[in-house]
């Protein structure tokens, strides 16, 4: 069966896709047609249940390890994604660590700390790609989605400077690319969701509550919300689902002259910072 506007099946490559986005993102690619192989670096109980997921809506699924940050560790899972599946079609990068120090002044950042985000989510992006575009260079057929932020699109607010400079570089990587494989038939966008409710911002929002007095007495949970209420345009948060749709959508052939995009999927959070969809 082949995916919407693909006249043949895909294979895609999801990294990060143990829960969350990544998970979203996986399951949307298999509801739309194509076979998924998961890459997680030590949530394997997490991807195991992701490919469950997968296999649920008729697809052929795989589970592969590696951590983005090492290249002969992507170089081995990309190609075992390959020999396995037959091909490699779509790669979606999602993978990236958050450290313990999410919410620190740049100025008081330790150095370890940087790196680790720097690594996971712009590094680990590149050498990815370094390793799956080949394949869809001698197919002269590929689809790139990029993970990135609002955070790559506004600057990175106060205490979070090192994962918006990381999501950041996410987004011009994702423009040079496009320019740089665009006559190969390969299509790289990158996307950027706002508020939500992940691992981060549960960390971020238990931070507030102990350093906002208005936050005491709320759950973190409760602290998201508020924060979304007072954020975001159309008054609701993002959720993996929206990502899921937009991965796909921009994987298909409807989209077919969308690349080297950064799209915003965050409720108006940037137009009211000045910054075009």
């Amino acid at each position: 069966m082949a995916g919407p506007g693909w006249s043949e099946p895909r294979v895609a490559l999801v990294t990060g896709g143990a829960a969350g986005i990544g998970r979203a993102e996986a399951v949307g690619l298999a509801e739309a047609g194509a076979d998924v192989a998961i890459l997680a670096h030590s949530d394997r109980v997490g991807a195991e249940e992701t490919a469950r997921r997968c296999r649920a809506a008729g697809r052929r699924t795989l589970v592969v390890q590696a951590d983005v940050r090492r290249s002969d560790e992507v170089r081995h899972a990309v190609d075992e994604v390959a020999r396995t599946l037959g091909r490699l079609d779509i790669l979606v990068n999602n993978a990236g660590a958050l450290g313990a120090q999410l919410n620190v002044p740049l100025l008081e950042l330790d150095e370890s700390t940087w790196h680790l985000m720097m690594d996971s989510h712009l590094t680990g992006t590149f050498l990815c790609l370094k390793h799956a575009a080949p394949y869809m260079v001698r197919q002269g057929w590929g689809r790139v989605i990029n993970t990135s932020s609002v955070h790559g699109r506004i600057g990175g607010r106060p205490t979070l400077g090192h994962y918006g400079a990381a999501k950041a570089g996410v987004i011009a990587l994702s423009r040079s690319l496009a320019l740089e494989l665009g006559p190969k038939n390969i299509r790289v966008n990158a996307i950027c969701p706002g508020f939500l409710w992940t691992r981060a911002w549960e960390m971020l929002a238990t931070l507030m509550k102990m350093g906002v007095p208005e936050y005491a007495s709320l759950e973190p949970r409760e602290i998201f919300l508020d924060q979304v209420k007072r954020g975001v345009p159309l008054g609701r948060e993002q959720t993996p689902d929206d990502i899921g749709a937009l991965t796909a959508f921009l994987c298909g052939d409807g989209a077919r002259n969308i690349t080297g995009q950064a799209i915003s999927v965050d409720g108006g959070i940037t137009l009211k910072v000045g910054v075009a969809g």
